[in-house]
This record gives C-alpha cells, sequence and structure tokens, in this order.
C-alpha cells in the first residue's frame, strides 16, 4: 500500500527560510547580530586557512620548498627561480589584469572605503578577484603579505550575507566589520587584535551595539583557524626580560623615529606608483617589471620575499649586527614598495611588523646610551613591530593588543602602549594619513577613516532644491519686473540673460523699498542682482551647499547645471538644507546607537 503524506502540512521551504523574519530578528535583538557574527567568523576562518593554504603550496610548488618551510627563511640555492618567479607571477597578474580591464569598468572597493561611502556595500565577485590576485602576488614571491586578501573575502562574503539578508545601513557596515575582525584574528591567532582592528579600521567606532557581534566573530574565526591550522599563524618572539620605568623612554623615542620610517615608507610606495602612472608602460606590463627588480634584490636574500613570516622569526631568534639588520630593512622597503607600486596586489601589514622588529632590534644596539635601561632586544622588536605597523597601518589598540596577544605580558604592553601613541600622534600631527587613507587622498577621495560619509555625499543638491524657480530676464526694467511680480507675489528672482545663463538673484522686497517711487522709465535691475558669481551645483552636497551659503551669507541660492552653461536648474534654501542635514545626521546618530 502506497503511502500517502499530505505535503500542506508542512511549512513551505521559502516560509523556513524568511528572509523577513530573519531579518526582524537582527534588527530586534542583539542575539540575532550576535549569529550573523558567529556565521561570518566562521567563513572567515575558512577564508584565511583557505588562502593561507593555497599560498603555502604555491611556494612549496614554485619554488621546491617543503610545506612546513617559510619562503622568507629557506635557503633556496636556484639562483634562476629566484629572479624567475617573480616575473612570472607579474606576467600572470598582468594578464588578469588585461582581463579585467577589458570585461569590469568598475574599480574595486576595499572595505574602509565600502563602509565610509557605500555604507557597507562590497562586490563578492570584486572581492574574490582581489584576494585572488593577493594569492598570484604572494604565492609567486612578491614582497606583500596577504592581510589585504583576508579581510576583503571575509568583509565580501559579510557583506553579501548582509545584502541578501537586508539589512539596513548601520547593520550592514558592522557586518563588514566582523569579516574583517574575523579575518585578522585567525590571520595572526590573536582575537583582540582583530576585534579592534575592525573598531578602529573599518567601522570607525566603538560602540556596545557593534562590540558583541565583532568579538564573537573574531573569537570563532581564531577556534576555526586554530582547528584547521593549529600553530600555523602565531608570532614566537621567543624569551624576554622585564620592564623597568626608565625603560619607558627609549621605547618612546623609538616609537617617533618608527613613525618617521613610517611616512618615508609610505611616500616612497606613492612615490613608485606615480613613477610607473606617469611612465608610458602599459598598465599589464608593470607587475612584470617589478618582478624583476624583486628577483634581483631576492637574489641578495631571499628574506624580502613573500609576507615575511619566516624572516622575521628567523632575525627575532638570532643575533645580528647593525649592518646586516640596516641592510636587509633596505632591501625589503624597496621591495615592498617595487612590489605595490608596480602593480602587485597587497598591503603592508606584515611587511611593516617585520620591518619594525628590524628598526627595533637596530634600536636596541643604542640602549647602553639610557641609563638605568633595561630592555632587551627581543622587547625592542616588539615595540618597533608595534610602532611601525601603527605609522603605516594605523589603530594604535589593535597593535597594542597584537602585543600583548603574542607576549602575554603586560609591562610589555604598557610599554607598547606608550610607544604606538607616540607614533600614531607624531604621523597624525605631521603627515595625516595612513597607508590606506593616502592613496584615497592620491585618488582625489576625502577619506580619512571608515566613518560613514557616503550619506552625506547622497544628499546631494539637486535632491534637496526646488526645481520651481522664479526667472525674469536681465534686461527688464524696473516696471516691467514689478508688473510681472507683484509685491508678495515672490521673496527672490534667478535673473538670467538672452540664452538663459544665470546673471544673478534679486529680492524681491528690496525693489519695492527703494526709495525712489517714481519709477525712472528703462532703468533696468543691475543695481539689485546679487550673487552673480555665487551659485550651487546639482552634484554637490549638503555639507558643500551649507559651506557655501555660510561664505556668501545668503540665505538662498540658484541652482545652475555646470559651470560652462550655467543654465537654472532649480534653487535652495539655506534652511531647508540646514535642516535635512540635521535630520540624517541625527538618524546616523540613532542608527549607531541602536535606537532605530
Amino acid at each position: 500500500m502506497l503511502l500517502k503524506i499530505d505535503i500542506r502540512r508542512f511549512a513551505p521551504l521559502d516560509t523556513l527560510l524568511d528572509v523577513g523574519r530573519i531579518r526582524a530578528l537582527l534588527r530586534r535583538t542583539e542575539l540575532g547580530m550576535l549569529i550573523a557574527g558567529a556565521i561570518v567568523g566562521v567563513t572567515a576562518g575558512l577564508a584565511v586557512t583557505g588562502m593561507s593554504v593555497v599560498s603555502r603550496e604555491m611556494h612549496s610548488l614554485i619554488f621546491g620548498i617543503s610545506d612546513v618551510e617559510r619562503l622568507s627563511s629557506s635557503q633556496i640555492d636556484n639562483k634562476f627561480l629566484l629572479l624567475a618567479a617573480p616575473v612570472a607571477g607579474g606576467i600572470l597578474l598582468g594578464l588578469l589584469m588585461y582581463t579585467l580591464a577589458k570585461t569590469r569598468k568598475k574599480p574595486m572597493v576595499d572595505p574602509i572605503e565600502a563602509n565610509a561611502l557605500h555604507g557597507g556595500r562590497l562586490s563578492l565577485t570584486d572581492s574574490i578577484l582581489v584576494a585572488v590576485q593577493n594569492l598570484i602576488s604572494n604565492g609567486f614571491g612578491a614582497s606583500v603579505g596577504l592581510e589585504a586578501g583576508y579581510t576583503q573575502l571575509a568583509s565580501g562574503i559579510a557583506s553579501k550575507l548582509g545584502l541578501k539578508l537586508q539589512l539596513r545601513r548601520s547593520d550592514l557596515r558592522v557586518l563588514v566589520g566582523c569579516g574583517a575582525a574575523g579575518a585578522i584574528a585567525a590571520a595572526f591567532n590573536a582575537p583582540l587584535t582583530g576585534a579592534f582592528y575592525a573598531f578602529e579600521l573599518i567601522i570607525g567606532t566603538y560602540t556596545i551595539i557593534s562590540l558583541t557581534p565583532v568579538v564573537v566573530s573574531a573569537l570563532v574565526a581564531t577556534l576555526v583557524a586554530r582547528l584547521l591550522a593549529g600553530s600555523d599563524f602565531v608570532i614566537n618572539v621567543g624569551e624576554f626580560g622585564t620592564v623597568m620605568p626608565a625603560d619607558y623612554v627609549p621605547a618612546v623615542l623609538l616609537g617617533a623615529f618608527c613613525a618617521g620610517i613610517g611616512i618615508l615608507i609610505m611616500q616612497g610606495v606613492a612615490f613608485v606608483e606615480e613613477l610607473a602612472r606617469r611612465s608610458s608602460i602599459a598598465l599589464p606590463l608593470r607587475p612584470a617589471l617589478g618582478g624583476i627588480v624583486v628577483g634581483l634584490l631576492a637574489l641578495v636574500t631571499p628574506q624580502v620575499l613573500s609576507a615575511g613570516h619566516g624572516a622575521l622569526h628567523l632575525n627575532l631568534s638570532r643575533d645580528v649586527g647593525i649592518p646586516m639588520l640596516v641592510g636587509l630593512f633596505l632591501l625589503k622597503a624597496f621591495a615592498s614598495a617595487i612590489s605595490i607600486g608596480s602593480g602587485f596586489r597587497g598591503g603592508l601589514f606584515f611587511a611593516s611588523l617585520f620591518m619594525g622588529a628590524l628598526l627595533g632590534k637596530v634600536f636596541a644596539y643604542s640602549a647602553p646610551y639610557f641609563a638605568h635601561a633595561t630592555l632587551t632586544p627581543v622587547i625592542y622588536a616588539v615595540v618597533g613591530m608595534s610602532s611601525l605597523a601603527v605609522a603605516v597601518i594605523g589603530g594604535p589598540l589593535t597593535m597594542t593588543f597584537l602585543a600583548l596577544e603574542i607576549t602575554g605580558d603586560f609591562p610589555i604592553t604598557a610599554l607598547v602602549l606608550a610607544a604606538v601613541i607616540t607614533s600614531s600622534l607624531v604621523v597624525r600631527s605631521t603627515f595625516g594619513y595612513s597607508f590606506a587613507t593616502w592613496r584615497f587622498h592620491l585618488r582625489g577621495e576625502s577619506i580619512r577613516s571608515a566613518h560613514d560619509v557616503g550619506w552625506i555625499r547622497s544628499l546631494t543638491v539637486d535632491k534637496l532644491m526646488r526645481a520651481d524657480v522664479k526667472t525674469a530676464k536681465a534686461s527688464s526694467s524696473i516696471e516691467e519686473f514689478k508688473e510681472l511680480f507683484p509685491i508678495g507675489s515672490a521673496q527672490r528672482v534667478v535673473l538670467v540673460d538672452g540664452n538663459g545663463k544665470y546673471v544673478g538673484l534679486v529680492l524681491v522686497p528690496e525693489i519695492y523699498a527703494n526709495l525712489t517711487d517714481t519709477v525712472e522709465t528703462g532703468k533696468d535691475l543691475s543695481e539689485f542682482v546679487r550673487y552673480r558669481n555665487d551659485f550651487l551645483q546639482p552634484q554637490m552636497n549638503a555639507k558643500q551647499a551649507a559651506a557655501i551659503f555660510d561664505r556668501t551669507e545668503s540665505e538662498a541660492l540658484a541652482v545652475v547645471n555646470n559651470l560652462i552653461e550655467r543654465k537654472v536648474v532649480g534653487q535652495l534654501s539655506e534652511a531647508h538644507t540646514l535642516r535635512r542635514y540635521s535630520e540624517e545626521l541625527d538618524r546616523r546618530r540613532r542608527e549607531v546607537s541602536g535606537e532605530i
């Protein structure tokens, strides 16, 4: 006998997976965002582990090293391989860039830019492409780390999940931060570092509402990475001594010194990029030429290759003289600048840690000049590592917690905190940018952090203005003007010439308040015209419009289509602009505080 089942008794799949209900759960309770953060943490841990495994396998296959060896600390006797591998990677990357230039016209957005300008919207396809480019660059030996690919891929997955769930803008930005937190936490086996990386660099602010999902994501990602890769991501600094009060003076000086070096490194990378841009070399060919330079540097020492994990452990565990430390630092800095400047995809996160450790050990040789200082070279290396990373990447608390999770020592952490605050203060006072925001600045973007400023850009003049503008010919006489606009019919009128081009504004009450009531025939409006060269354009945002109102001391201005034609398309008042700006500002504040 056949068993008959009435499927109508069971809930349909679209009800079980009702996006609206899930979205309501995420919006109404912190538990929902906690679950979302945990899911993102799992994906971040898997993404970091997967990329790391692929990178290690590429190093093994391309350079002929074992699976347990690190590329930058390996002894590679085949000199042709050292030279050819980065060049081959550059050729492959160039072909990919050429293909992408033909098929994808929009620039790729990173997590900082996504949260600052686009409300957390990231393309998952673009994120995967960035991760692939990062793997090619790192796998073939270019002097870049994988952290950029880690955060891009994890944040892209988080953004895709948030968009599927139709999360509001503030929640989507937090979820992107969860992805970045999980990526950095898994990459360094350091959940506190990952969480504060998200707060300081990706979300741009710390709130109680965002604390739980971000920390949960970092913890879950760390557990997943430990489960799959063990201690593969651990930085071991070995034995270190105690910290005395007298040690703070050299630590603070080291922080200031690292700040200056960090600024030089960022400007060096920008110089190489600008040099490549001004050259006649086609974009797809630049990585191959950069690969030649990196390969030549690798002939001197393989420690310049890849991110530098192996080289960092190598130099932390042995005594090295000043000439070798300085030489290695210069080679690594040059290799990183050439790699990024020529088009290899990656960042300076781990490179700045490695170079900072070298600077710290160099600085350790000056310890005898500081009375009562007891710091060991390893502690100087940790302080230098954190200070240079803060100068280049930003995030003082991020790097402080990294030092804590590496050493497990609170006195050293306090010492690092003093140094990184000094480094951050010097960079912000003299330079004003981190590496990411400096590159945004060079592109013409005014982004100083991941604070949400995208809503300001979307609140444009064309969305605020009134299109029903009262206009009159500038050649009209006062008598003709009064016939067209009786008193009380309008507050202000825009004057245009015979071709419809903007001439200026006149205030109707001023016309009727003129002492010479006996109108002289033929007299024009020229003596009443205001704001001849002051006007707004549709693409301006509310903040820019408010600045123009303040500068001109005007209550309203005309809106023209562009600077050349100057056709009047609308009118905007200062009161309406400030009211809408204040409403949106208050809305964002309430979103951050969790009120809506």
